[in-house]
């Protein structure tokens, strides 16, 4: 009789453990997922907190490019014009993002003459925009305020540019930091041989 009850207890023990192991690997494996969502989150977070500068910050759930031509931290060339001393200049990718970026064509807010062809916006800083890319001629108002009298102007899009965009640090051909710069896409910009 004793035999039995100490069978008993031992098959209940192992029981009871074996049952308690279960539950605790499934909740490490939740714990773990949990963990690896929060990192995600707070990756992007960090990236989008890490990037803030006079001309504001970057809109928040962008995904960060996977496989871009330039990744953060190459040395690049810059061949667009969107500034003084930007042709020709070098720096450094501070991050690239997946999105659409746009030219788009708008009057300011603060008066003044229309600005065409303005080089980037990107797809999440145009309020009302769906789908992607958007087709030339389509009108939204613009949420971004890279320059003065830029947020809540009307703009007209003119091109779309599918594909990452990068944010750059560099210096002007005529000795000027700029830090953050937003938005330049794969087709201006070039390795620098180190």
């Amino acid at each position: 009789m004793k035999k039995q009850w100490a069978i008993k207890i031992m098959f209940l023990s192992f029981f009871l453990f074996v049952t308690a192991c279960g539950d605790t690997a499934e909740q490490m494996d939740q714990n773990d997922e949990q963990k690896e969502i929060a990192t995600e989150e707070e990756t992007e977070t960090k990236a989008a907190d890490a990037i803030k500068d006079d001309t504001g910050s970057v809109p928040l759930h962008l995904k960060i490019a996977e496989n871009p031509a330039f990744p953060v931290g190459s040395k690049v060339k810059i061949f667009a014009n969107h500034m003084e001393g930007m042709k020709g200049a070098e720096g450094v990718v501070v991050a690239v993002y997946d999105t659409t970026a746009y030219s788009i064509s708008y009057r300011p807010t603060t008066g003044g003459e229309e600005v065409k062809n303005y080089k980037w916006v990107i797809h999440e800083e145009l309020e009302g925009a769906s789908g992607a890319p958007m087709e030339p001629g389509r009108e939204l108002v613009i949420k971004a305020n890279h320059v003065e009298g830029m947020e809540g102007a009307k703009a007209t899009v003119e091109s779309a540019d599918e594909g990452p965009v990068y944010i750059i640090d560099f210096t002007t051909t005529t000795g000027e930091k700029v830090e953050n710069y937003k938005w330049l896409v794969e087709e201006e910009l070039a390795s620098v041989e180190e």
